[in-house]
């Protein structure tokens, strides 16, 4: 099986070179201008050069503050860079995945989101990754689109990487403490894509299991509660930690608002793929244990 991947220095990327390596599965990242989901022209030449049977699309404008004014700039990644690749897909008769995010919905349903809640974005980049699921959805037939949530990793910027720098920074950090979600191990999130990479390789036409699946961590937290994991296994290291403080979202006041609530239901994935992502707390310990000492 090979699988080519976009978005090649991202998080969710630079996973799944490393789950391919150690599951012998060829994974191919090629950089831009090599494949840039704006210019069609890369996409058709890296489909075929490459011939892969399935693409993973973990590429996309993920600046969620300055979308609010870049969301023409984010719309040509996010919605018509994602659309186009699933036509040059669906041209060549190869298998997609899509990643998209929890932001498509308004964070105001009371319980974790299944993937047949209504949308309601109330974010640029929200608006323009639910349009990059609507392209997908109608322009390749053999498509599959894995919501995800607060993904972190050891690559990268990401909420576990900017505490640790805060951490040992400020005596004090004030986090966010009333927005739940479930924190993903970007690993965990590439060995569950493996997983179903393999079970639709074989798959043609519009039989298989194609559709909008949500695929995170298991278990779930605050963006406080995130960080009071991070400084107590610090703290077991015996690092200097920081008095953390929760707040409010009225509190920290960003461009772009945030869904108070980003759960995701995961079950529709494990019935239909027997793919389960481990918890947070797994993927947490994980991650630190392949950072270097601070």
């Amino acid at each position: 099986m090979k699988i080519l991947v976009t978005g090649t220095s991202g998080q969710l990327a630079q996973s799944l070179l490393a789950a391919g390596l150690a599951a012998d599965v060829d994974v191919v990242a090629l950089r831009r201008p090599q494949l840039d989901l704006t210019l069609p022209g890369t996409l058709r030449t890296a489909l075929a050069d490459v011939m892969p049977d399935v693409v993973v699309n973990a590429g996309a404008y993920t600046a969620v503050d300055r979308a609010e004014s870049e969301e023409s700039q984010a719309n040509k990644v996010n919605a018509a860079g994602a659309g186009e690749l699933a036509q040059q897909c669906q041209r060549a008769g190869v298998a997609l995945i899509h990643i998209s995010t929890d932001y498509v919905f308004d964070g105001t349903k009371p319980s974790a989101y299944v993937e047949s809640d209504p949308t309601a974005p109330i974010n640029a980049y929200g608006r323009t990754k639910l349009a990059g699921e609507q392209a997908v959805a109608a322009g390749c037939e053999r498509h599959v689109i894995l919501r995800t949530s607060w993904i972190y990793s050891p690559y990268g910027a990401n909420f576990v990487r900017t505490m640790l720098r805060l951490g040992a920074e400020r005596p004090e950090v004030k986090v966010v403490d009333d927005q739940r979600g479930c924190p993903t191990f970007a690993p965990h999130l590439a060995e569950a894509i493996l997983g179903v990479s393999r079970q639709i390789v074989q798959l043609k036409g519009g039989n298989g299991p194609w559709g909008v699946y949500h695929a995170a961590g298991s278990g779930e937290t605050t963006w406080c509660g995130f960080a009071r994991a991070i400084f107590a296994a610090t703290a077991a290291r015996g690092l200097p930690t920081p008095k953390l403080t929760p707040i409010t979202t009225a509190e920290f006041p960003t461009p772009a608002r945030r869904p108070a609530n980003s759960r995701l239901d995961c079950a529709l994935l494990e019935q239909t793929f027997g793919v389960r992502l481990p918890d947070w707390q797994g993927g947490l310990a994980s991650c630190l244990a392949r950072l270097p000492p601070a």
